[in-house]
């Protein structure tokens, strides 16, 4: 049983991509020769024929969303669940509206007002709003919760498109709005924009070349210590390269064999965190953590600060965990 599940509809990594979908991915290419711009299964390579839609921006209802459903079978959907008292919705939802319309067909944006829908408020968890999710083939995928900048939104799409690639849901929306101005200021790749070093470890995650992309966020960290997309995008694949060709019966069966060593429990706290159990990851972590030696101590520590990158900062979860840690440290 692989640690990828089987289908897309998987776990709830709130703040981050579900990086779940990306472990274990089929084989890609041979490294460096991913593949290339137009061919089958690159990411933004656009089916046979576009899809007419009546706008690239959708009212998402309970009533029309077996429509949206049917549309995700060609084209990504990104779900944008708002509400009008909603004062982060007011802060997302116009980045959301100009990246639909730059992106000119790439995705279709399906914004779904929770207080007038209340079957899809429950069917996509939105325990807190704004909630962003994909549809996929039909599939949704858990995005992230909360108000992201614009250059952490670009990230996510990134992801989606590479996603969506992989299970041929490729082709372009065609709306009277996606022509135009919108047409022309498009990204020639069809792609987000991102600095180079990100661009280049996001290729080396596409064909699995995970110690590659490591390395390449390392560098951009290097140049600039700031950089925080640079932190988030090493603590994930980093996640990814611990995870990457074992399978959840080996790692839950290696820590039940040795419920004291650490490095096994590690893995399954892993395990938890790609699967959305991120309360059952942060739980096992602090439960080990009196009985190490220093050495153990610093090494759970570095690892649950990497997973608060993963989830991101600013997840309800990490200040209640950093403080739990903050107590055992001192």
């Amino acid at each position: 049983m692989s640690v990828i599940p089987p289908s897309l509809s998987g776990m709830n990594l709130r703040g981050a991509v579900d990086l779940s979908t990306l472990v274990n991915r089929p084989a890609a290419p041979a490294a460096g020769a991913p593949p290339a711009p137009g061919a089958p299964g690159a990411p933004g390579t656009p089916a046979a024929g576009p899809v007419a839609v009546p706008s690239l921006v959708l009212e998402g209802t309970d009533a029309n969303f077996g429509e949206i459903l049917e549309l995700s079978m060609s084209v990504p959907v990104i779900v944008d669940l708002w509400a009008e008292w909603c004062e982060p919705c007011k802060q997302l939802t116009p980045i959301l509206e100009k990246l639909v319309l730059e992106y000119a067909g790439q995705f279709v944006l399906a914004k779904v007002d929770v207080d007038s829908n209340p079957q899809l408020t429950q069917a996509f968890q939105a325990q807190s709003i704004p909630t962003v999710a994909a549809v996929i083939g039909g599939q949704p995928v858990q995005l992230f919760s909360g108000a992201l900048p614009e250059g952490q939104v670009r990230e996510v799409l990134h992801r989606v498109f590479e996603l969506a690639a992989q299970h041929g849901v490729t082709a372009m929306a065609a709306a009277p709005e996606a022509s135009g101005d919108a047409e022309a200021e498009a990204p020639a790749s069809g792609e987000p924009e991102l600095p180079p070093l990100h661009q280049e470890a996001y290729d080396a995650i596409d064909r699995g070349d995970y110690d590659a992309a490591i390395a390449l966020y390392k560098t951009a960290l290097a140049r600039d210590p700031r950089d925080q997309m640079a932190v988030a995008g090493l603590a994930q694949v980093s996640l990814l390269a611990r995870l990457h060709g074992k399978t959840m019966a080996e790692i839950r069966s290696a820590a039940a064999a040795a419920p004291d060593d650490l490095l096994t429990q590690l893995a399954v706290a892993d395990l938890d965190l790609s699967g959305g159990h991120i309360e059952d990851a942060f739980d096992r972590l602090l439960a080990l953590f009196p009985a190490q030696e220093p050495a153990g101590r610093n090494l759970i520590r570095e690892r649950i600060l990497e997973m608060f990158e993963v989830i991101g900062q600013d997840d309800p979860r990490v200040p209640p965990t950093r403080s739990r840690l903050t107590a055992l440290l001192y």
